[in-house]
């Protein structure tokens, strides 16, 4: 019961930033769209959230563990908030600077609590470490189900409603807001140990030099993820030439990605006992 506890206090706080994260992909490329940027503009912006959110993740770590997790999960939903609200200008560095804010925010949303999590559950509370996983896969279900439900949901408050592409990033904001109050009063601080940044970052390089398959897996990892970003500022002038709702139409993909983490679990698990190589 206690553990049941936990899990439901850490999924509390951490679900409505996962809601609100994925408020913000659907109509992205729309809004900038509509505001009169040209195609190599609207690139510029994508581009200054992807190389800040590079940037960030080489030092993000060591930030967390020397500013606390707590805060910083709570500085990371201020930093979306803060990105989502920029949104409502039509000045192009008001909207870069809304990019690099996001970029920022959610390289802390994909570290800093999972961080606090693992801290408390080992540290504080001395529950097994066997259990980790079960609430990793609680929260990799109820992700899946909150993606879909997003791009429903922008869908819903931009063309049912003609708000307009602005209005999910708008309807984001309180989701943010209610995770940090959540977290803000529910959860304890905790920090992890306090590394010089160049001393973190050399060991890390090193493990990669030093591990061939460690560097390979990065190297694919790295290929699959620039796939996935070229993927993410094409496909909404694709499907708008042909009258596609986006925000359906991003519902579908995160639909059939869930499916396919289901089917890769099941082969690797069931009876066709797949091997990944």
């Amino acid at each position: 019961p206690a553990f049941c506890r936990f899990q439901r206090e850490f999924l509390l706080g951490y679900l409505p930033a996962l809601a609100a994260d994925w408020l913000q992909g659907p109509l992205l490329f729309q809004l900038l769209q509509s505001r009169g940027f040209l195609r190599s503009q609207i690139a510029a912006l994508y581009s200054c959230g992807f190389a800040s959110n590079v940037t960030f993740g080489l030092i993000s770590g060591v930030f967390v563990d020397r500013l606390g997790r707590k805060r910083s999960c709570v500085l990371s939903l201020g930093l979306c908030s803060v990105s989502c609200l920029l949104q409502l200008s039509w000045d192009f560095l008001a909207l870069a600077a809304g990019r690099v804010l996001a970029a920022l925010g959610t390289s802390l949303l994909f570290s800093a609590f999972e961080s606090w999590y693992i801290h408390e559950h080992l540290e504080r509370h001395d529950f097994p470490a066997e259990w980790i996983p079960n609430t990793f896969s609680r929260v990799a279900l109820w992700n899946s189900g909150l993606a879909v439900a997003a791009g429903l949901v922008a869908e819903l408050v931009a063309e049912g409603l003609a708000l307009g592409p602005v209005a999910p990033f708008l309807v984001a904001v309180p989701f943010l807001a209610l995770s940090g109050i959540f977290a803000g009063k529910n959860w304890g601080e905790n920090y992890g140990k306090s590394r010089p940044c160049s001393k973190a970052c050399g060991a890390g390089l090193r493990s990669l030099l030093s591990d061939p398959r460690a560097l390979l897996l990065g190297l694919v990892q790295a290929l699959v993820e620039t796939i996935l970003l070229i993927f993410a500022f094409l496909w909404t002038p694709v499907l708008e030439l042909h009258g596609i709702p986006l925000g359906i139409a991003f519902s579908g993909f995160t639909a059939a990605s869930a499916a396919g983490s289901a089917l890769f679990r099941r082969g690797i698990t069931g009876s066709l006992r797949l091997q990944p190589l």
